[in-house]
């Protein structure tokens, strides 16, 4: 079952923001843990939940980036200035990236781009949520564990969507955060995402195939929990493969990438016609896929 509802989805965890962007709040015995960054504009939407829901800010001390897409990260900065001792958590390269000049650059302006395209520019309004460079942290890498007191969060690295996602799964509870990297709950299908290096992301799906999965926590549109999210990520691996199976049947038929893009992302916002992205992000995201695509084609030719 999918839900998008903000709102405790068990003991210890809630999901908080909207159903584009969301994060999560583990809470542990000695302190909580967010998980996600989502998208900047959330800032008062995510303060006011907060608030309704009777969460203490106080406890929250640590925060775990999956990896440094503006859309995953617009929210850290609100929490690490609201809390300065606050642990921010990310992979080694997450953290190269969200230290770069042009890396920051693109994170606030796909921002501002987003929040512009739904209809949310105000939300950012008196919100001190643009990246600077005073935003520091943590190393995590494959197999290390974030403890709350009670209940931990071990991390995996699963590159693919990008060079720098890392997936996050709670044992106590079978939860796994697997981010873009597990493929998005779009509607009632699965949106496969291998963004950088589509043949890692089916690699890294394949690694988290044999977890036990009882809540799949998905940083766009929502969570899935029952027989759904037990099979999700099955669901996920065969949706990956359909889906480069079509890109190679259009490369070869295009032999351009740039055609092959079009004609990709026209397709997408058919189906898809309200997705937060807009059309000129999308098109960069898919020109990385079929760039790669391409050339492991030619590769094996």
């Amino acid at each position: 079952m999918r839900s998008r509802d903000a709102g405790k989805i068990c003991d210890r965890l809630w999901y908080l923001g909207r159903e584009e962007s969301g994060i999560y709040l583990l809470e542990g015995d000695r302190c909580s843990l967010i998980i996600s960054g989502g998208l900047s504009y959330l800032a008062p939407v995510v303060l006011s939940q907060l608030n309704a829901f009777g969460i203490d800010e106080k406890k929250i001390e640590k925060l775990l980036i999956l990896h440094a897409h503006f859309d995953h990260v617009g929210l850290v900065p609100l929490f690490k200035r609201r809390n300065p001792e606050i642990d921010v958590y990310a992979s080694a390269r997450a953290w190269e990236i969200l230290n770069m000049p042009k890396g920051i650059e693109t994170v606030n302006a796909f921002s501002r781009r987003v929040a512009d395209r739904m209809g949310l520019t105000g939300c950012l309004t008196g919100q001190d949520v643009e990246w600077r460079n005073d935003i520091t942290g943590r190393v995590v890498s494959e197999g290390a564990e974030i403890d709350l007191g009670g209940i931990s969060v071990q991390i995996l690295e699963t590159p693919g969507h990008s060079s720098c996602s890392i997936s996050a799964y709670v044992r106590e509870i079978n939860a796994l955060f697997p981010s873009d990297g597990g493929g998005i709950p779009y509607a009632e299908m699965i949106i496969p995402s291998g963004n950088s290096n589509f043949t890692q992301h089916q690699e890294s799906l394949e690694k988290l195939k044999p977890l036990k999965v009882d809540i799949l926590c998905a940083d766009h549109y929502g969570y899935v929990t029952g027989r759904e999210a037990e099979g999700y990520i099955c669901r996920s691996i065969a949706a990956a493969r359909e889906n480069r199976i079509q890109i190679e049947a259009l490369y070869r038929r295009t032999g351009s990438i740039d055609e092959t893009v079009t004609e990709l992302v026209e397709e997408v916002y058919r189906q898809q016609p309200g997705y937060f992205l807009s059309p000129e992000i999308s098109a960069g995201i898919c020109r990385q896929t079929v760039r790669h695509i391409a050339g492991a084609l030619e590769e094996s030719s």
